[in-house]
């Protein structure tokens, strides 16, 4: 382990972020008196982004958007999620005895989201995970933001690691996209937020569990 780089994913990765990000859709939506919309059919929006998931969410709520009012309600929304940012988030079961483990054997930890940096920052600051981290790397970071490859390569490079002893980790087809454009490793978890099935997203290896990733990375190695 002392020569990895595991790069993890944050919204729906590492972190389930799902009950403040649904609350901010939900505070938009109060915000235009349309009716809220239930966590369980949000979810599978949240890996879009904030734009995408407010635009069906008032879609679904049957608003239709007047000029420059989708940048006016994504101003609306992230006023409310940064102020509301871990009100609800936490990390899924038994990520950070893992986290622990693996900065204990030596590797180097970061963080590649498309999450804002600032925001990322102040979340993980919140839930007391920053310390883990060599570097997290926001969607402003680096010149250029998943799928392109260069946010990852960039994010293991800022880690003080090599992408030939790196892995990815993520929940989504970007971040599959993304790790296979990289020539990293990608392992992909079934807890996160996509409308496609972790196994259908062609990684490398799928885990259901925090249990289950060294044995899943070391596979991998081999």
């Amino acid at each position: 382990m002392r020569d990895l780089t595991i790069v993890f994913d944050l919204d729906g990765t590492l972190v389930d972020t799902a009950p403040d990000l649904v609350a901010a859709t939900n505070h938009v939506l109060g915000h235009l008196k349309l009716s809220p919309i239930a966590d369980e059919h949000l979810r599978p929006w949240i890996g879009y982004g904030a734009k995408h998931m407010i635009e069906r969410a008032v879609g679904e709520a049957g608003h239709q958007l007047g000029p420059g009012e989708d940048e006016r309600l994504l101003e609306r929304y992230l006023d409310y999620y940064e102020n509301n940012i871990a009100v609800g988030s936490q990390p899924f079961e038994d990520a950070v005895p893992a986290l622990q483990r693996f900065q204990a054997a030596g590797a180097k930890l970061a963080v590649c989201t498309n999450k804002m940096e600032r925001m990322s920052t102040t979340l993980l600051d919140a839930l007391d995970l920053s310390q883990f981290f060599e570097v997290i790397a926001g969607r402003d970071t680096l010149a250029k933001f998943k799928p392109h490859p260069e946010h990852l390569l960039g994010t293991i490079r800022l880690a003080g690691g090599n992408a030939d002893r790196a892995i990815m980790i993520g929940d989504s087809a970007v971040d599959v996209a993304t790790a296979k454009a990289a020539g990293v490793p990608v392992i992909a978890v079934s807890f996160g937020y996509t409308d496609v099935p972790a196994r259908e997203l062609g990684a490398d290896a799928v885990i259901d569990h925090y249990r289950e990733l060294e044995s899943a990375i070391a596979r991998l190695l081999a």
